[in-house]
């Protein structure tokens, strides 16, 4: 397979370091080009990897021509779009355009009013509106491959697949115990731009007799556990991705009948939160300064260290994964499926920080399942057109997760299942003594 990779910050590094590691003969990802739009960056990555089968190349994402010629000058199957949001319908175009397969770590929202004057809702992204044209191409957008969403929509499928006859809620739910120590404020351990538009946008809920709507970010908070030493985190309502996957593909997911995101970013964090949301300094409505129109989310964002350097410092580990509610043989059962990664580890191993790197596994994953033609199983319909994580069987990619060095997890949470399966562990040994 070969590949064109957009955007080289820590998230395009991090999945071009996995590829290579899993594959470095090439076998798999037989060329994978490193574009951007400052080719310095690029260049870096190049030389840390191998400038033969990972080339550096400059590119402005949004000049939709230029990113279709560097497709297909280098004869490219896919391109691989690890850029913000807003970069997604140009090179949405770019792959329809060189006549390639296209996937991206998130969804977009129609910044601009339609017709009717009113924009456009994040869960009635225009993303999927190139389903027609990708099918008519013969071709996948595949949308929303990062760890959330991506990893957590995967999860959601294997969940209904295998752990339960009904479910009730799928909650992706996210939460960490990084920090630096002896650093007061706010650390971004990811994109700043993201970050702050996440916890200051509304939150979404879906449910199966109401649809989607709107909550208050960080809204109805609740304490949940985390695993491997994180422990308990306070979690509230974030506007995600997953809301969005999980009720477009309700009908692949035993009758889930509501879907949530909650996320906890730490009582010191979500102040500073609420400290730049009073100076509305989350807006991205330009205000006029000194005869100059900036954006304060702009000026912020220009302002704040680089999460790729600030990640570097981080001293703990950050849980991504997929709460399930449901019902097994008749009996109430909650699970939670996870991945937990460790910034020093990840740093040590990949010179990466944990939260980037977290997010970049799933990419390589997926791409290997296509080339392979491993990536299938939406039921009744083709393969091609602007697919979820969902609408395709789980269980090759999670056989691949520990592969790549992400290993997943399981935890059962005490329900009527568990005290049941429990039970049945304690006596079995005394029913075997009894029958012997």
């Amino acid at each position: 397979m070969r590949v064109l990779v957009v955007g080289t910050g820590g998230v395009g590094e991090s999945m071009a370091i996995l590829a290579e590691r899993r594959d470095p003969e090439g076998k798999i990802f037989e060329k994978m080009v490193l574009a951007d739009y400052d080719l310095e960056r690029a260049q870096r990555v190049s030389r840390k990897l191998g400038e033969q089968r990972f080339p550096a190349a400059q590119v402005a994402a949004f000049d939709v021509d230029a990113v279709a010629a560097l497709a297909t000058g280098n004869a490219v199957d896919v391109i691989c779009n690890f850029l913000p949001m807003t970069a997604n319908a140009a090179l949405i175009d770019a792959a329809l355009k060189a006549g390639v397969h296209y996937l991206d770590t998130a969804i977009f929202e129609d910044p601009t009013p339609a017709s009717t004057g009113h924009r456009r809702e994040f869960w009635d992204s225009p993303q999927f509106d190139y389903h027609d044209r990708f099918v008519a191409a013969g071709k996948l957008g595949l949308t929303g491959n990062g760890v959330e969403p991506g990893m957590a929509d995967y999860y959601a499928r294997y969940a209904a697949d295998h752990f339960f006859d009904e479910i009730d809620e799928i909650g992706i739910r996210d939460g960490a115990n990084l920090e630096i120590p002896g650093f007061k404020g706010m650390a971004f351990g990811f994109s700043v731009w993201a970050t702050i538009d996440e916890c200051t946008s509304d939150g979404i809920v879906w449910e199966a007799d109401k649809g989607w709507y709107s909550v208050d970010a960080f809204s109805d908070m609740e304490p949940f556990f985390l695993p491997d030493g994180i422990g308990v985190q306070q979690v509230g309502h974030v506007a995600h991705d997953e809301v969005v996957h999980i009720g477009r593909c309700a009908h692949l997911l035993k009758g889930v009948k509501k879907a949530t995101f909650k996320y906890g970013l730490g009582d010191e964090f979500m102040h500073g939160v609420d400290v730049l949301k009073s100076l509305n300094l989350h807006s991205d409505e330009p205000v006029r300064v000194k005869g100059a129109e900036v954006a304060p989310l702009d000026l912020v964002v220009a302002a704040a260290p680089d999460p790729a350097e600030t990640g570097k410092a981080f001293v703990g580990k950050t849980s991504a994964g997929t709460w399930v509610k449901g019902r097994r043989d008749g009996m109430e059962r909650e699970i939670y499926l996870y991945q937990v990664a460790d910034n020093q580890e990840t740093m040590a191993k990949y010179g990466t920080q944990a939260v980037v790197c977290q997010t970049a596994f799933t990419p390589p994953i997926v791409l290997e399942l296509l080339a392979t033609g491993k990536l299938a199983g939406y039921r009744g319909n083709p393969e091609n057109g602007m697919r979820s994580p969902e609408e395709f069987c789980a269980d090759p990619y999670v056989m691949l997760m520990d592969t790549y060095g992400f290993p997943g997890g399981m935890l059962e949470m005490e329900s009527e299942y568990s005290r049941a399966q429990a039970l049945a562990a304690l006596t079995a040994p005394a029913r075997e003594s009894v029958g012997s």
